[in-house]
């Protein structure tokens, strides 16, 4: 097999991995594309004796620490850049490629090349730099007791603050009459047979804010219309994994848009892609 054929099947995480450092899918895809070309040029330069995912993840991230892609030193900066300058890089990496990519320490060594006690050194450091320069109120809609408790921890162990906790639509814009949130995590079905989906396009007619939408039911956030959600989380849920998008969606200010059907079938990978459901979990509802 084609050293190619054996990398294909990781390119759509590597995509993710991109965007994630970027805040850009243009950006990310740039990267890879670099990638791509070097081991085209010269295949020998993979990685040898070593997973073939950790190998092309080693191989992005030398690229990505070597030169510099799609930068316009003189357009506007905007919160993804100011965010990116704030967090040294080699923390954010280690935290990625934990959180949200699912490498072990031991293989996040690799793809770095240092030891695992610096990975968990670098780890817990981004931990520390994204809560600082993130904090904010968090309202959580979310009708299951059980699970609403669990994301309250979660986001308090983050440094944020919860600003309210609703079990319906109705409560759900009662809350954000009295604050106004930094972030929204929103289930879709609740407990009155209303919908979060509704509560939160309602939500964004008033204001603009990222939201992470937590669900049993993706496919039907997974239309093919766009735009689809940046942020899906499918339950049951990794909570390392509510963890890094809730850093994701405030690192890089994205805020979320009301639907707006189109004609068509779109691309539906990116936004599985954007939260995947690793094993592990909390109760599905």
């Amino acid at each position: 097999m084609s050293l190619a054929e054996t990398i294909a099947p990781h390119l759509p995480y590597l995509r993710r991995f991109a965007r994630a450092l970027t805040g850009s899918q243009e950006s990310g895809d740039a990267y890879v594309v670099a990638v791509l070309e070097t081991l085209v040029a010269d295949p020998e330069s993979f990685p040898q004796g070593q997973m073939k995912r950790v190998g092309l993840y080693k191989c992005f991230l030398k690229v990505w620490n070597s030169i510099s892609i799609n930068q316009e030193p003189a357009a506007p900066k905007t919160q993804a850049d100011r965010s990116l300058e704030a967090i040294t890089p080699m923390p954010r990496q280690a935290f990625l490629l934990a959180s949200v990519e699912g490498f072990t320490t031991q293989q996040i060594a690799e793809i770095l090349d240092c030891t695992p006690e610096t990975v968990t050194q670098l780890i817990e450091e981004a931990g520390t730099q994204i809560a600082e320069q993130t904090a904010t109120d968090v309202l959580i809609i979310e009708d299951e007791p059980l699970i609403s408790m669990d994301l309250e921890a979660l986001v308090k162990d983050l440094g944020h603050r919860v600003s309210g906790v609703a079990r319906t639509h109705r409560e759900a814009l009662a809350e954000v009459r009295k604050r106004k949130p930094g972030l929204v995590l929103a289930d879709i079905h609740l407990a009155d047979g209303s919908s979060g989906l509704d509560a939160v396009n309602e939500i964004l007619l008033g204001f603009n804010v990222p939201v992470i939408f937590i669900t049993a039911f993706p496919e039907r956030l997974l239309t093919g219309e766009r735009p689809e959600p940046t942020f899906l989380i499918t339950k049951p849920f990794e909570p390392n994994t509510v963890r890094a998008l809730v850093s994701q969606a405030l690192f890089f200010g994205t805020s979320a848009r009301i639907p707006e059907p189109t004609a068509g079938v779109g691309n539906h990978q990116d936004a599985r892609l954007a939260g995947s459901s690793p094993p592990g979990a909390r109760a599905a509802r």
